[in-house]
């Protein structure tokens, strides 16, 4: 690709877009690597398994996986038909993958939900999707999902069954009558993921196989995962990060998925060491937590080559920290469920600065502009507007939400990811902030990644929200949710505020500040930042002493 004159980045169609199944896949890693380890559980020690099973720490190989996902479907088939939704509402249990695998071969719809829904939320998803089907573990961190399933389902019409993981074993795996399984095309729908995001309104995101598939080849190319080499996840399967960049990815690479049931830094860092994982993947408070736990100095992390991370914008200084104190390269992918999810990515070999400052370059088979909000067109390079993107990897729609679907996508196709990026001339690309997130102040934009990230180099500093909060006179103001590393370890305001001075305009500096234990994420590791907007607005975080 030559210079960019202009914020616009045309398609590399250098690499063909896959026209496979989820299922397709699945059969072809089977067929080539049987007896290679496709999976493998990692769950808390010492506890049971959530799905019946005598024991945790299971493992399977390819062909194992083909065989059970086959059962799964034969015996999906008995209850459900071929396009129907079921939703998924349950943590990181090998079973979710298998019956991940196994819908995709009975031509099914999966509905991710993510474990931590209340009954209100529950019904929504399962209501607003017209599941026939759902499936949960009994309880999960103290939650008791049977009952709160009991509160959700009551008189929706198109709920036929309610199944209980805890009976996989004496249900689907004792499944036992073959027949045959429908065709399924790579256009077909595969899953709805529910994208409440930063913004707190839920829609359904229809997703195919041939984006979820393709992207993942794409993705995993970039990483350099070595072929049957091992990953090692506490990503969240009811997101895009596990089922598909986790999952798909490693079947790509015929390598092993070491699947974390939660995340626990001790948790992910012992699987890391055992496993002799190649790859490791985790949002970027997730790798902070890692690298300030107890156990970090004390795991035997040679064998790791590669950290995988994204979900948010990856602070220059974290990028850093990982690749000295882990001893690997770092690769950050940028994207959006709605777009299966990944658009832009930095390889291992870029350049230190590169790797700190940007998201990478978009992956083959995908147009990516940043454009101006006011005109439509491609902003001139260096200048910020929308990222923009349009390829194969786009959604179908929001799943019967044609009004939304219609604000996502325009009429020539483009998905409006409703962030906020700069180009430079090398198609390389910054995240600057989300467009509802740019703080206005007395018409001087400002964006909340730039002082978010001198924030986060300092020490006292775990991790840092910056948001505008309303003002009668500029409008807006700027405001920071700090986390602090140690309990008690945060400085004066004042240093903070001249560590922004020396390195931003005055205009930029935080006139509020608040301190947090932890800051409230999305599912995919997004900082949720109306829910901070709520907080503050009800007073409800410690406001610190301006100096």
């Amino acid at each position: 690709m030559g210079v960019l004159t202009e914020s616009y980045w045309p398609a590399d169609t250098s690499e063909p877009v896959l026209e496979l199944t989820t299922g397709d896949l699945l059969r072809e890693a089977a067929r080539d690597a049987p007896d290679q380890t496709a999976l493998i559980e990692v769950a808390p020690p010492g506890t049971p398994s959530l799905t019946g099973a005598d024991r945790t720490g299971r493992a399977w190989t390819y062909r194992q996986l083909l065989a059970e996902a086959e059962q799964c479907a034969h015996w999906l088939l008995t209850r459900f038909e071929p396009g129907e939704r079921i939703t998924v509402w349950a943590p990181n249990v090998p079973e979710w993958v298998i019956l991940q695998y196994g819908a995709a071969l009975a031509g099914m719809v999966v509905v991710t939900a993510n474990p931590a829904l209340r009954a209100p939320e529950l019904r929504y998803v399962l209501e607003q999707s017209r599941s026939a089907g759902l499936f949960h573990v009994d309880a999960f961190r103290g939650s008791d999902m049977t009952a709160i399933a009991r509160e959700a389902t009551p008189e929706l019409p198109e709920l036929r069954e309610t199944f209980s993981f805890g009976d996989w074993q004496t249900t689907v795996r004792a499944h036992q009558e073959p027949g045959p399984l429908p065709r399924v095309r790579p256009g077909d729908a595969a899953q709805i993921q529910y994208t409440s995001g930063t913004t707190g309104f839920p829609k359904g995101a229809l997703l195919h196989h041939r984006g979820l598939v393709a992207n993942a080849r794409f993705m995993i190319d970039r990483t350099q995962l070595p072929a049957r080499g091992t990953m090692v996840s506490p990503m969240p399967m009811f997101h895009t990060a596990g089922c598909a960049m986790g999952v798909l990815g490693c079947a790509h690479q015929r390598a092993t998925y070491v699947l974390c049931q939660l995340f626990d830094p001790a948790l992910v860092l012992a699987a890391t060491a055992e496993h002799r994982a190649d790859m490791l993947a985790g949002v970027p408070t997730m790798l902070i937590a890692m690298l300030s736990h107890p156990a970090f100095g004390q795991t035997d992390l040679s064998r790791l080559s590669i950290v995988l991370s994204g979900g948010s914008p990856v602070p220059p200084e974290l990028v850093r920290r990982v690749e000295d104190r882990f001893g690997v390269r770092f690769t950050a992918v940028y994207g959006q469920t709605e777009l299966s999810p990944v658009v832009t990515q930095t390889s291992p070999d870029d350049s230190p600065e590169d790797k700190a400052g940007t998201a990478g370059r978009p992956l083959p088979q995908v147009e990516v502009s940043v454009r101006d909000p006011l005109t439509g067109e491609p902003a001139p390079i260096g200048r910020p507007g929308e990222i923009c993107a349009r390829g194969y990897q786009a959604m179908l729609g929001y799943f019967e939400m044609p009004e939304r679907t219609a604000e996502t996508i325009d009429t020539e196709g483009w998905v409006h990811t409703g962030d906020l990026g700069v180009f430079d001339d090398r198609g390389y690309l910054q995240v600057t902030g989300r467009l509802k997130d740019m703080i206005i102040r007395g018409g001087e934009n400002i964006y909340a990644t730039e002082i978010e990230q001198v924030l986060f180099t300092h020490p006292a500093v775990r991790d840092v929200a910056v948001l505008g909060v309303p003002d009668p006179a500029w409008g807006e103001i700027v405001a920071v949710v700090l986390v602090p590393a140690e309990p008690a370890s945060l400085p004066a305001i004042e240093e903070l505020r001249e560590l922004c001075r020396a390195h931003l305009a005055p205009h930029k500096t935080p006139s509020r500040w608040f301190q947090a234990g932890e800051l409230p994420l999305t599912g995919s590791g997004k900082i949720q930042k109306f829910r901070l907007r709520e907080e503050i607005d009800h007073a409800r975080l410690r406001e610190l002493p301006a100096g």
